[in-house]
């Protein structure tokens, strides 16, 4: 393999990171659009305000679900599964049908799929609101368009699933807050979509950030995301 090859012509991680690993390259290629730092935005996460709208309090423990896209499913997977309140995250795909919900498929970017995470939690301990906090404070960098560090494609998009007219209408406030408050130094571009179904991805992507901590991809983009919700969000944040 050629040092020029850049990292957009793989449509595999793992088999990327193996490969570079085994030619001493990882270090370098993964750092073709510049290192993840804990805040994937840029910008400092104390510049991230609460949201002023979100969800009411029953008071009493319910599951809800949640799905947000922001990238590679590995580290937004890895990150919710490490957040107070949530009992469940699994990685997949959702924007698209269930004909082409298949990572090979997925990653030709012509499908209308994101790779997505499907969230499932309790809001009596963490609410709506706190995830999309999480979200885009130390997840995802929301002014990249169509592309999250150095995965390129649509299929990498910013995207929020709501899953109702409460989940849109708190995201919507949400991106407008974030924009009149200028927490980012570009425009905000994720998206917010309502009624898209969820599939779940293959066996093989599933806790792939637990299960894999020293894959070269995953030491890189996306431990730098879960060190910033352990500083950043401590009373949320649990081993």
């Amino acid at each position: 393999m050629q040092p020029s090859v850049k990292v957009r012509v793989f449509r595999s991680r793992a088999i990327l990171a193996a490969a570079l690993t085994a030619v001493g390259l990882a270090a370098t290629v993964f750092l073709v659009r510049g290192p993840v730092t804990p805040s994937a935005s840029g910008t400092t996460t104390s510049a991230i305000p609460a949201p002023t709208v979100d969800e009411p309090s029953t008071g009493r423990p319910r599951p809800e679900t949640a799905v947000l896209a922001g990238g590679c499913f590995w580290g937004v997977q890895g990150v919710y599964q490490h957040v107070k309140g949530v009992s469940a995250a699994q990685s997949g795909y959702a924007g698209g049908t269930s004909a082409t919900a298949d990572y090979e498929t997925v990653g030709t970017g012509t499908t209308g799929h994101a790779e997505s995470v499907r969230i499932t939690y309790d809001p009596t301990q963490v609410t709506y609101g706190q995830l999309l906090r999480i979200f885009f404070a130390v997840v995802q960098d929301p002014t990249e368009l169509n592309y999250q560090g150095p995965d390129v494609g649509p299929q990498y998009r910013s995207v929020i699933f709501a899953q109702d007219d409460t989940q849109r209408n708190i995201a919507n406030s949400y991106i407008a807050q974030l924009g009149a408050a200028g927490a980012f130094p570009a425009p905000i571009v994720t998206t917010v979509s309502q009624g898209a179904q969820f599939f779940p991805a293959e066996a093989y992507h599933q806790d792939f950030l637990n299960l894999h901590p020293n894959n070269p991809y995953i030491v890189q983009n996306d431990l730098p995301k879960l060190n910033g919700l352990a500083s950043t969000f401590p009373d949320l944040y649990h081993d």
